[in-house]
């Protein structure tokens, strides 16, 4: 957990995680694990509130439509996918 700018690795996971959490799809455990991390550490809080302001919006525009679970779970992977790519790009050529 972090207090700055620098998000180690459980911050990656929780904002990788945070539509599972919004959405009510993960064990209640992880819920927990989630909800402690984001009172602990502002910036994931602040990412986790844009995340929230996004999907408010999109069910505003949607008329409470629920996607397909297919297109939901294809969206879940490219987010992960695009997360550790943000990770491997943040390190620089060499992983360093």
């Amino acid at each position: 957990m972090s207090d700055g700018d620098d998000h180690g690795d459980g911050c990656r996971e929780v904002i990788g995680e945070v539509y599972l959490y919004l959405d009510l799809e993960c064990a209640e455990a992880r819920r927990d694990l989630i909800r402690r991390h984001l009172d602990e550490c502002s910036p994931c809080l602040r990412e986790y509130g844009i995340e929230q302001e996004v999907r408010a919006l999109v069910a505003r525009c949607c008329g409470g439509e629920r996607a397909p679970d297919e297109l939901r779970e294809r969206l879940r992977v490219k987010i992960r996918e695009l997360v550790v790519d943000v990770e491997i790009d943040s390190r620089g050529p060499l992983g360093e």
